[in-house]
């Protein structure tokens, strides 16, 4: 049983507005610290309407979101009302103290003219940081920020879905990026808004922002990963269904992100359902910002390559990771219920992941995969500049059972730096296709049934 209590600690007062923190205790295997959140139960409604907002016009309505989050903010805190109906909008910049909330029946229906996401901003691209389209919605630096309601937001594909193909001019923008990294020119330096890069924009991403909560909303399609936790921490994502097919379509990205609670959500996605990332090679090592303190429970899953993916981009380390209560649908296309994977250049740790009380239906491939070469399309695009091996250890499972699978558990270590600790418990399928366990280079795997 995991029990949730929130406590109210602090209020930000201006204009007669207040911005309420309340801190949220979650139990997990772990030392697991509260998880401080916003309430906005006590600030002000200001509709995009007051501010000339009109249906099918997305100049009118993007600026009238601009600036009634724009007077929010000043007021020290303030709820934005979007209402029932269809609002065609660019890009969403949020700010401190505000809550975006979408009204039953609110649409937001987000331009597919890249030039609505303009001027680039600090952002990253697969683990490596840049200055590239803003993320449709985007909040950097900000601190006390919701987007809640029972409304859906939308991004129309027309052009992204052109952009998911990978020509030569993309890989080479990407060999680009990669050098630049490596060789820590700055940031500001590292322009990839070109007409050959083509980097899609995250849908929602909040960089180096704290308080946040996102809340009851369905989102629908995505250029690129749908939601992106970077650098970000006090995290609490609730009641938010997606579906999004594309290229890259992972539901969900923690990146170097910390203290996050994922409850009662459902992904049906192109890509993995959850990604646990942190960086990428000088990335991740410069940041050292670990991954750590994710619960994630009671969601389900109807479609994605993993229900958890831990990686590739794991430079920073990722650590204290707990999966529990989850379902995949039967009939879903899923490879893994849980995947580790890493290469030699990443560097980084994976440790403490716990999972239990999984129920799946088939995986292609198996209940938990752990592969340490995995390299995609970077493995013939650029070479190994620095040779940093990923200790992988203290990994259980518990109470998971999938329908049919080829394997339970596929772990490919490194003969170098073995896998470490891995345990088993209550672990099954009904229909085992190939080797129940596949080990190469693993130190104490222990499984009891």
């Amino acid at each position: 049983m995991i029990l949730v209590v929130t406590f109210i600690i602090i209020s930000f007062k201006k204009d007669e507005c207040s911005v309420t923190i309340n801190e949220i205790s979650v139990k997990a295997p772990f030392e697991m610290p509260t998880i401080k959140v916003p309430d906005f139960s006590n600030c002000k409604k200001i509709s995009i309407v007051e501010f000339g907002a009109v249906q099918g016009d997305k100049g009118k309505t993007s600026q009238a979101i601009a600036q009634a989050i724009d007077e929010a903010n000043k007021a020290g805190g303030g709820i934005v009302i979007i209402p029932e109906g269809n609002w065609l909008t660019g890009q969403i910049h949020l700010k401190s103290n505000v809550n975006m909330h979408l009204n039953k029946g609110a649409v937001l229906v987000f331009s597919e003219n890249p030039a609505d996401y303009l001027p680039a901003v600090h952002s990253s691209w697969e683990g490596l940081e840049c200055y590239n389209y803003s993320p449709l919605i985007y909040a950097y630096q900000c601190k006390n920020i919701a987007i809640t309601g029972q409304g859906e937001i939308k991004a129309k594909m027309d052009v992204w879905e052109k952009w998911f193909s990978r020509p030569k001019a993309h890989m080479e923008s990407l060999k680009r990026l990669y050098n630049l990294s490596g060789q820590n020119v700055p940031v500001e330096d590292r322009q990839m808004v070109n007409d050959t890069a083509n980097l899609r924009p995250q849908f929602i991403q909040f960089n180096r922002s704290e308080n946040i909560l996102l809340e009851g909303i369905s989102i629908s399609n995505s250029p690129f990963w749908t939601i992106h936790l970077y650098l970000s921490k006090d995290i609490v994502i609730r009641n938010v269904k997606i579906w999004a097919h594309g290229h890259n379509n992972d539901g969900l990205d923690p990146e170097m992100s910390q203290n996050v609670l994922v409850e009662n959500c459902v992904f049906d996605q192109g890509d993995d359902a959850i990604a646990v990332k942190s960086g990428r090679n000088p990335e991740g090592w410069r940041t050292k910002t670990p991954s750590k303190n994710i619960v994630i429970r009671n969601c389900t899953v109807k479609n994605g390559h993993q229900l958890l993916a831990i990686g590739s981009e794991l430079s920073g380390g990722i650590e204290n990771i707990f999966l529990d209560s989850c379902t995949v649908v039967e009939g879903a296309k899923l490879f893994h219920l849980v995947f580790i994977k890493t290469n030699e250049r990443m560097g980084g740790y994976v440790r403490n992941i716990h999972v239990s009380n999984i129920k799946a239906g088939k995986a292609d491939l198996g209940i938990l995969g752990i592969e340490t070469d995995v390299l995609y399309q970077w493995r013939n695009l650029v070479p190994t500049v620095e040779r940093r091996l990923t200790p992988i250890k203290d990994i259980y499972l518990e109470n998971c059972k999938a329908s049919n699978v080829k394997f339970i558990a596929r772990i490919l270590g490194q003969k170098e730096l073995p896998v470490e600790n891995v345990f088993l418990r209550n672990v099954s399928a009904d229909t085992i296709q190939d080797q129940k366990y596949i080990q190469e280079n693993v130190i104490n795997f222990s499984v009891e049934e």
